[in-house]
């Protein structure tokens, strides 16, 4: 059990991380909004992008946030990283940074395995 609990809040942390705190602190700088142009977006989509993100980060971490609130933050994410890859291989073609989002993906897909491993084990419990 506690094996699990650091593998989940492990992977949590890194998605914390990467898609709440970072794009906070990076979201107005010039290479960011270059970066959302790049791909043809308007720069009112990352702003929004954002504050999304941060509030995904904030309903994963928090633990009182409803399971049902969870869920739909762990799909927000896996669509967030899925889009970004489409994004980046029809834009860029297929390059490292067209595998990134899938990367972070997949730790967000570790998140998701053992949140779920650790709330079947409390069901248990009872």
């Amino acid at each position: 059990m506690k094996k699990d609990k650091v593998i989940y809040w492990t992977a949590t942390t890194i998605i914390a991380l990467f898609e709440g705190v970072m794009p906070a602190l990076t979201s107005q700088t010039e290479l960011a909004k270059e970066g959302i142009r790049h791909l043809g977006y308007p720069e009112y989509f990352g702003n929004a992008l954002v504050i999304f993100k941060f509030l995904g980060v904030l309903s994963l971490v928090i633990p009182q946030v409803p399971k049902r609130v969870k869920e739909w933050a762990y799909a927000g994410f896996a669509f967030d990283f899925l889009f970004a890859t489409i994004s980046h291989g029809a834009i860029d073609g297929i390059n490292v940074q067209t595998f990134f989002p899938l990367i972070v993906f997949a730790i967000l897909a570790v998140s998701y395995i053992y949140y779920h491993k650790l709330n079947a084990d409390k069901r248990q419990d009872l």
